[in-house]
């Protein structure tokens, strides 16, 4: 993989060098021509190395989507309404699970005095 990156550094300032060492127009075509087909073959070398990861993700994206949609569909709302119940993530510290489970969400010493509004914009 490092072959392939070096490679590419290597080719990008030839275009400049060809064009000073070639004034005539079809050898400069020519040596295009050949950056072309060399940096097609770069990135196919690199598409055909990256093709397993892809489909390792797409095939770890298809196994995620049911969890993710629940999570929007059931949380989804539950997560708006507290983030509208609290005015800034902000004013918070880190929550605190207890041994029998609950969570406690402090807010923090030096935040604001908190004054609770209806339908207020959540502020992240």
């Amino acid at each position: 993989m490092k072959h392939f990156v070096i490679a590419a550094c290597l080719a990008l300032p030839m275009p400049a060098l060809a064009q000073e060492a070639a004034p005539e127009t079809g050898e400069i075509e020519e040596g295009f021509s050949l950056m072309e087909e060399g940096a097609k073959l770069l990135f196919r070398g690199l598409m055909s190395e990256m093709e397993p990861a892809i489909e390792e993700f797409s095939g770890m994206a298809e196994e995620l989507e049911p969890a993710l949609e629940l999570l929007a569909t059931e949380m989804g709302p539950a997560l708006m309404e507290l983030l509208r119940t609290l005015d800034s993530v902000r004013y918070y510290e880190r929550p605190e699970i207890l041994p029998n489970g609950d969570i406690i969400i402090r807010r923090s010493p030096d935040a604001p005095a908190f004054e609770p509004q209806d339908n207020a914009p959540i502020d992240l």
